[in-house]
Order: structure tokens, then C-alpha cells, then sequence
């Protein structure tokens, strides 16, 4: 029997920077974004606050940028602080490098397993859906998707009864199936 597991994001990743005001490497966001107007220059940024002393940093998404080459979509998005908005610009590496930011997903995630009970079957095929690029290791997937420990599901890659066409090692943010076959006797 197949299943489809989807990777949902619950909400927004802490964003990895130095704070300039303490010793701290973690902002939070809430999507609010502050648009400056300079003659017919705009800025746009997204707004962060340390999750230790609560400073401010601005994360930059339109700098110094003449105001017809800037979206009308993106403009008013940003004037109603929409958190999709902020979603999509953090998951776009272009803005992450220019900021010199890493995102940390830990707890910012969860597995949908669709709910059906998948311990008893000797063949399981699974597709496996990400619905935003969050890092992931697929042994952690997989173990809490099937309820084994991570040990288990190595030891099930090793002996080959655990296939898929992707490197379960390391980390994965895109789309990916697995066949898992389960010994009995």
C-alpha cells in the first residue's frame, strides 16, 4: 500500500545571525515589515527580534531600489506584514546570502503521516512531500514516521530493507520515496 507523507511547516524558522547587542545567534520573526521611501528609492525589510535581549535587525529584501522596479504585489504584501510573505522570502537563498543568514527549523516543523496506521504492514511505499524547504534528515523522518528509533532505521538501510533512489544520509529538502520491507518470522 502507498503513502503520502507531507513535511508541514508549523511556523516561522529562527533566523541564525549574531546580535549586535548581546551574545545571542537567534531572531524570531513574526513577518512584520518595515517599507522606507526615500525620493523614489524604497528599502524593504523584514523585522526580527533576538530571541535573548530583544533587539531589532532588519533583514534586507529591497534595497535602495527604484520604486517602478519594485512589485505592487510585493509592496502591498509587506504593507499588510503578510506572513507568507516572510515565509517565501526566508526560504529564497538569494536573500539569505546577502543577509549572511541560516535558518533553524528545530521545532518549526511537523511529520503528516495522513494518520493511517502503517506498524503491520510487511511492504510500506511512502512519498514523502515537502511543503517548504526545511532541512531534514530522512532516518528522522523515517523513524518518527514509523514509529522505530533513528538506530532501527540505519540498521534497516545497512541490511537493505529499507530503498530509496536518494541518500538517506545527510540532509534533504526536497521530495523523496522510500520502500520499507519489514521481516516477519
Amino acid at each position: 500500500m502507498h503513502n503520502d507523507w507531507v513535511v508541514k511547516p508549523v511556523r516561522l524558522p529562527l533566523i541564525r545571525r549574531r546580535c549586535q547587542a548581546c551574545t545571542s545567534d537567534s531572531f524570531r520573526t513574526s513577518g512584520k515589515f518595515r517599507v522606507n521611501a526615500n525620493h523614489k528609492l524604497l528599502d524593504v525589510w523584514l523585522l526580527a527580534l533576538c530571541t535573548k535581549c530583544g533587539a531589532t535587525t532588519k533583514i534586507t529584501i529591497v534595497e535602495r531600489t527604484n520604486v517602478r522596479s519594485v512589485s505592487p504585489e510585493l509592496l502591498d504584501r509587506a504593507h499588510e506584514n503578510d506572513p507568507t510573505l516572510a515565509a517565501e522570502l526566508l526560504q529564497d537563498g538569494v536573500v539569505r546570502r546577502r543577509n549572511h543568514i541560516s535558518l533553524d527549523w528545530s521545532d518549526a516543523w511537523r511529520l503528516d503521516t495522513g494518520g493511517s496506521d502503517h506498524q503491520d504492514r510487511d511492504v510500506m511505499d511512502v512519498s514523502v512531500r515537502f511543503a517548504a524547504q526545511i532541512p531534514l534528515r530522512p532516518v528522522r523522518l523515517i523513524a518518527e514516521g514509523c514509529g522505530l528509533s533513528r538506530g532501527e532505521v540505519e540498521r534497516m538501510v545497512v541490511e537493505g530493507s529499507l530503498v530509496s533512489a536518494v541518500r538517506l544520509s545527510g540532509k534533504l529538502s526536497s521530495d523523496f520515496t522510500f520502500t520499507l520491507k519489514r521481516h516477519t518470522g
